[in-house]
């Protein structure tokens, strides 16, 4: 492959006229006397104002390495030490330059120049630009013999070092720890959804969505990722978490948008709002289906101009604020329904992440248990542990399939609460974890109970036509069946919460087969039923 050089005419270290000049150190001379490097082709920038030193650099080269093509690129700019004018020029020649990777080696001399324009090469080799490595030349060390092959070459591909990757990948490795709050979660979608976060934290400031049953943990991960980002140097402003849910009327424009002293009747002062608050900081605005469409068309405009106007003014204000919403809502039924502004669900939905409920994640229980222990010893100023024993009695319960756990995480994190704050000498044992399994079971019956009559699924016009064609010991069944359907993420997920205890009996289980064999006696499909 040929080597093309992009570089440029020192006017300082490559100038000299006389023949002296062969006894100083010329960087741009020294790239061609180079014995184990053939330049076949010599991008040499200029601005024109050197036009006898061109001719004469070109003139050398010519003589010292007469296979050398030199390419003089003149680049329009009056300053060379404006940092605007000299990248500008820089990224059109890049963006026009016919690069043919395939057949040549590019590499892009960083030793002439002026600073601003050493590091303009750098950022458009760095990102691309320039498809090339970095070259760095310097004098001989030792002038009295030839030492002229002084230089390095840099690829900035960074996965090619080793040891940086290693460092880099354990560098990821505590951010995902610290997203997931230390927790050792073995859950597969859950870990390949947090791995995406961190990658979108770090690297963009479009606003992220995240979506999920109620205490699934969306305030805590928006806090965490701020963090995350701050520790950057990302963001210098404050964290502030908004619960839509609690703003009606005009409440919920001054809070999120301020107002202006007498805006309305009891409005005595001036107020800021949420929005300028998080000024240079993060907004989190939870349950953001909850907002009315009045509030949502000003926030789709705050998002996109980072402008709004607060109650009561005429003066637009600015507040420049990274977005992270939450809902457990689904917005894109919402926008079908027209409770919800398609613009601005486009607009927050750029990235969108929904984190699964705790009965998608029971192998997570478990990593989670030490946790809520070591925050629940905060709370009441007393560390708790489980006897072995307990502990396994709670956590058959905790993961059985049956388990419906409708507050997740919440619930879960409650519930040790309950059993810390009984504990005597911060010991969890049988009788206290007996007792709680007791109340949770006494919950999950309710819940069982109140799920499976709820009207979305007995007043389906096509459940209601089956009813008359089924016995009634069928339609008990069935309905509690086609209830775990349509709470569950798939067919092998509901299988396994029906089938709980058969299914250990079976060496090979195949509980979404099964699922489908029953449904298939009256003539039903999982998606169907999870459609009434």
């Amino acid at each position: 492959m040929d080597n093309v050089i992009f570089s440029f005419l020192g006017t300082t270290l490559d100038a000299g006229f006389s023949a002296q000049r062969w006894s100083r150190w010329r960087p741009t001379i020294a790239l061609c006397q180079q014995e184990d490097m053939l330049v076949h082709r010599l991008v040499l920038f200029h601005i024109g104002a050197h036009d006898a030193l061109l001719r004469l650099i070109t003139a050398d080269i010519k003589r010292i390495s007469p296979e050398t093509v030199v390419e003089p690129v003149l680049l329009r700019m009056r300053d060379p030490w404006d940092f605007v004018e000299v990248y500008s020029a820089l990224h059109d020649f890049a963006r026009r330059y016919q690069f043919n990777t395939e057949q040549n080696n590019y590499l892009v001399h960083i030793t002439t120049g002026t600073h601003v324009a050493q590091i303009c090469l750098f950022l458009l080799t760095e990102t691309r630009y320039f498809p090339a490595k970095l070259l760095q030349t310097s004098p001989p060390r030792n002038p009295q013999r030839d030492d002229s092959n002084a230089f390095a070459i840099v690829d900035l591909d960074l996965s090619q070092y080793n040891q940086l990757a290693s460092r880099f990948e354990a560098e990821r490795e505590e951010d995902l720890s610290f997203l997931k709050f230390g927790i050792a979660t073995q859950n597969a979608a859950f870990n390949a959804t947090i791995a995406e976060i961190e990658q979108v934290a770090l690297r963009s400031s479009s606003p992220i969505l995240l979506t999920g049953p109620t205490g699934t943990g969306k305030s805590f991960l928006a806090r965490r990722i701020y963090e995350l980002k701050r520790a950057k140097h990302q963001l210098q402003g404050d964290f502030i978490d908004v619960n839509c849910a609690t703003l009606r009327g005009e409440g919920a424009m001054s809070a999120l948008f301020g107002h202006t002293k007498g805006a309305f009747t009891g409005a005595l002062q001036a107020r800021a709002g949420y929005l300028k608050a998080a000024e240079n900081g993060l907004l989190f605005l939870d349950e953001i289906g909850e907002l009315g469409l009045d509030e949502q068309a000003m926030l789709l405009k705050a998002i996109e101009e980072k402008r709004f106007f607060p109650m009561g003014s005429d003066k637009e204000i600015s507040s420049q604020f990274q977005l992270i919403a939450g809902t457990h809502r689904d917005l894109s039924q919402d926008v079908r329904d027209g409770r919800f502004r398609e613009d601005l669900f486009a607009r927050i939905n750029t990235w969108l992440y929904t984190l699964p409920g705790l009965k998608d994640r029971r192998e997570d229980i478990e990593p989670n248990l030490e946790f809520e222990l070591e925050r629940i010893a905060g709370q009441l100023g007393k560390k708790v542990r489980f006897n072995s024993d307990a502990k396994k009695i709670y956590l058959d319960y905790a993961m059985a399939g049956s388990t419906q756990w409708a507050g997740n995480f919440r619930d879960l994190s409650g519930s040790l609460l309950r059993m810390a704050t009984l504990a005597d000498s911060g010991r969890i044992d049988q009788p206290l974890v007996q007792a709680e399994v007791q109340r949770l079971s006494l919950r999950n019956q309710g819940s069982e109970q109140s799920a499976l009559a709820r009207p979305s699924t007995l007043s389906h016009p096509d459940w209601i036509a089956l009813q008359t064609q089924i016995d009634p010991f069928d339609r008990v069944q069935l309905a509690y069946v086609i209830q775990i359907c349509q709470q569950s993420t798939s067919l092998s997920d509901a299988g396994r919460s029906l089938f709980e205890h058969s299914r250990k009996d079976k060496k090979t289980p195949n509980d979404a087969d099964r699922l489908r064999k029953y449904l298939s006696k009256f003539d039903l499909s999982f998606s169907q039923v999870q459609g009434w």
